[in-house]
């Protein structure tokens, strides 16, 4: 019945699988701004979906070691969600949201690169900031060419 009861929440409900049919679908008319950040939550769906159910691969691949605990996990779902976030306020045209995601994308890298400096996190997680500058500075360079 748990089974029922789900594939009817993806056929009909809100669970229709919106976020990652819209995510790699986006509406011909969206902006070029907003086309940056639905990207870019289409990345965060995937790399959280990647944390949440196959976090040691990824791990790997990054030559860190494998996670025994959840939390891995637990990020990997706050990722995706967050994905799903960037690509809601995309679909809106939410240009107030694109500003303010420049400047904590960018703050991402810093953020990144500080706990590696103290020896928090492995090097290989200033990575992770360097996309989100560069999608960062994507969607500042779309915002622009449209003001």
């Amino acid at each position: 019945m748990p089974d029922l009861h789900l594939r009817r929440l993806l056929q009909k409900g809100p669970l229709r699988l919106y976020i990652v049919r819209n995510a790699f679908n986006p509406n011909p008319a969206m902006s070029r701004a907003a086309r940056t950040v639905v990207i870019f939550g289409a990345y965060l769906i995937g790399t959280g979906a990647m944390l949440l159910f196959a976090p040691n691969v990824l791990l790997g691949l990054l030559r860190i070691a494998p996670a025994t605990e959840p939390w891995i996990r637990v990020l990997g779902m706050i990722v995706a969600l967050l994905g799903g976030y960037y690509v809601v306020a995309a679909r809106a045209e939410l240009t107030a949201f694109f500003r303010a995601s420049v400047a904590f994308r960018l703050f991402a890298l810093a953020g990144f690169g500080g706990l590696a400096a103290l020896g928090w996190a492995p090097a290989t997680l200033i990575g992770f900031g360097v996309i989100d500058a560069l999608a960062a500075l994507w969607t500042r360079s779309a915002l622009r060419a449209a003001a």
